[in-house]
Parts: C-alpha cells; sequence; structure tokens
C-alpha cells in the first residue's frame, strides 16, 4: 500500500481493523486533545509495526498518522495479528523486539531533548531525519511549529534557528 505526503494511514479514534508494518518512509502522528491544541508527538520509521499501542490487543488509535512523504506500509489485519499472537510462540518475541526498538528510539529522542541548545536539538533532529529523507530539508515535512514540538522549543525560536543557524 503506497501513500503519498498529506494522506493518512490512520485517524484518532480509529477502530485500528489493521496493524501496519512501514517498509518505507515517514509519518508523523498527531494527537488533538479536548481543548483545542494539536500536538506532534511521534515519527513512524521504517521496520515499525504500528500502531504500537495495538500490539498486543486492540485499542483505538491514539493520534492520526500522516504520510511525510512517499511511503509504503503492508497493512496486517488486526484480526490475523492476535491470532498469530495466541498461536505461534515466537511472535510474543517479534513484539518485545519491536516494542524495545521504540523505547530505544525514544530514549534518544529524549536524550536529544536535554542536550544545551536548541540550536544542537535542531541539528540532531535533522541528522536523524536524514537517515530516512533522502536529501529533503525538515521543513519540507514539518512546520516550524511541528519542529518545535519535537526540540521542545517555540515556533518562534524554530524560526530564528533556521535563518540564522550556529545561534
Amino acid at each position: 500500500m503506497i501513500l503519498h505526503k498529506g494522506e493518512v494511514l490512520f485517524r484518532q479514534g480509529d477502530s485500528c481493523q489493521n496493524l501496519y508494518k512501514v517498509k518505507s518512509g515517514l509519518f508523523k502522528v498527531t494527537r488533538l486533545h479536548a481543548n483545542g491544541n494539536m500536538v506532534l508527538f511521534n515519527i513512524l520509521y521504517p521496520g515499525e509495526t504500528v500502531p504500537h499501542h495495538s500490539l498486543i490487543s486492540p485499542k483505538e488509535a491514539h493520534g492520526t498518522a500522516v504520510a511525510l512523504m512517499r511511503s509504503e506500509v503492508e497493512p496486517i489485519p488486526a484480526v490475523e495479528w492476535y491470532r498469530e499472537l495466541h498461536e505461534e510462540p515466537g511472535k510474543a518475541l517479534e513484539i518485545a523486539l519491536l516494542l524495545q526498538e521504540k523505547v530505544r528510539f525514544m530514549q534518544t529522542r529524549l536524550d536529544h531533548l536535554t542536550v544545551g541548545s536548541p540550536g544542537e536539538r535542531l541539528e540532531l533532529l535533522t541528522r536523524w531525519l536524514n537517515d530516512y529523507a533522502h536529501g529533503a530539508a525538515l521543513t519540507d515535512f514539518l512546520t516550524q511549529e511541528e519542529i518545535g514540538q519535537l526540540i521542545g522549543v517555540r515556533r518562534e525560536t524554530v524560526n530564528r534557528l533556521l535563518r540564522h543557524p550556529g545561534h
């Protein structure tokens, strides 16, 4: 299944009839809060099976996943996934490894948030995304507001950093 930039993989509140193995590309996952705030809280990348919170048991989608570039995913019917989980002993280890990889990713993201200056945080995010972005600029994928949410600064700070790198 191919999705192009801006197309939705799943929406917040969806019943998640499928899980998805990300084959290529990137997705941003946003959550709309009751007060109207939209928050970018995750980036999905190749090798992941998502939604993470539904790997062991079904739960509606916590956020909305939108393709940041041309991306390929393999849909996996949830019924089939959960049947395999109960019938195949190795499936639990597969899921544990998927979750371990995501925990390690989140640890890296936390490290990036706690490093020195906002400029250093922006550089670390840019370097990480370059592994998947195929040479495209960070701002081709994310708004300044979203970049700010990922590095823990206001949009205005991101704007300043992008205009004057190194300051």
